[in-house]
């Protein structure tokens, strides 16, 4: 039994990705709007000081292990956030992380390894939530996808592909659940200040971001922050029944010259 009584307006969230960046500010954020929260990731030790900052302001919070690329895990954190909290009702996918090769340069298990995270992980991770939710008619699935969907970069390849097939997958799942009581959205950021590439050295930066400079894709130096990609994905998932934000594009407002 779930160790908090669900309320109708307390709805059960978890959160792949949760230890840094967008997921964690999502987490945060639902948590602070009443929603008990089971934030996962690899790093566990940064999802539990996540979630003791939660707690410590009032929060239901559990920090929970979670590998995507891993069929067991993915099964075992979702049956560990039932325990904690009762069936999900929110579901926010954002785990992955970022590298920098061309795609000829790419030996196929890295390519493999990168939609493994980015695509075949989120499938993971719906494909053991979301049949409970049709059951229950009430759900909702945001995907974190990313603006080189309409925009591609180079060095970002794999990537490209996987948020390509993140939002293919979404269409699909609308389409297939139409009429469920669970809805499925996409959040689409641009540029944001993540984790994400911060392993890059000065190199690899520098030349990523001049193939980018070719391309006209860093018209300006702003990035969104974690906190507002985090505030539109929290409108998206609690909008109120008979509302569906299929898809919600993000990008950095250029500042107002002074």
């Amino acid at each position: 039994m779930p160790r908090f009584a669900p309320h109708p307006e307390h709805r059960p969230a978890l959160v792949a990705g949760a230890s840094s960046g967008i997921g964690a500010a999502t987490a945060t954020l639902l948590a602070a709007a009443g929603h008990p929260v089971a934030l996962g990731a690899r790093r566990v030790d940064r999802c539990e000081q996540i979630a003791t900052a939660i707690r410590e302001k009032g929060g239901q919070a559990v920090a929970l292990p979670l590998d995507v690329s891993d069929s067991d895990s993915v099964k075992a954190y979702v049956a560990a956030a039932a325990d904690a909290y009762g069936d999900a009702e929110i579901v926010v996918s954002g785990a992955g992380d970022l590298s920098a090769e061309r795609v000829h340069e790419l030996d196929p298990e890295a390519f493999a390894a990168q939609l493994q995270v980015h695509l075949v992980g989120a499938h993971r991770l719906v494909s053991q939530v979301v049949p409970g939710m049709v059951t229950r008619a009430r759900g909702d699935v945001v995907f974190v996808s990313s603006d080189v969907v309409p925009s591609p970069r180079p060095r970002m390849g794999a990537y490209v592909a996987a948020k390509n097939g993140i939002e293919g997958m979404a269409r699909a799942m609308r389409m297939e659940l139409e009429g469920s009581g669970v809805r499925v959205s996409v959040v689409r950021p641009g540029p944001t200040m993540t984790g994400m590439g911060m392993t890059w050295d000065a190199e690899t930066t520098a030349a990523v971001l001049e193939d980018w400079a070719a391309w006209g894709l860093a018209r300006h130096p702003y990035f969104l922050k974690p906190e507002q990609v985090a505030e539109v994905i929290m409108t998206v998932a609690t909008a109120p029944r008979g509302v569906h934000l299929t898809l919600v594009e993000v990008q950095p407002e250029r500042a107002v010259p002074s």
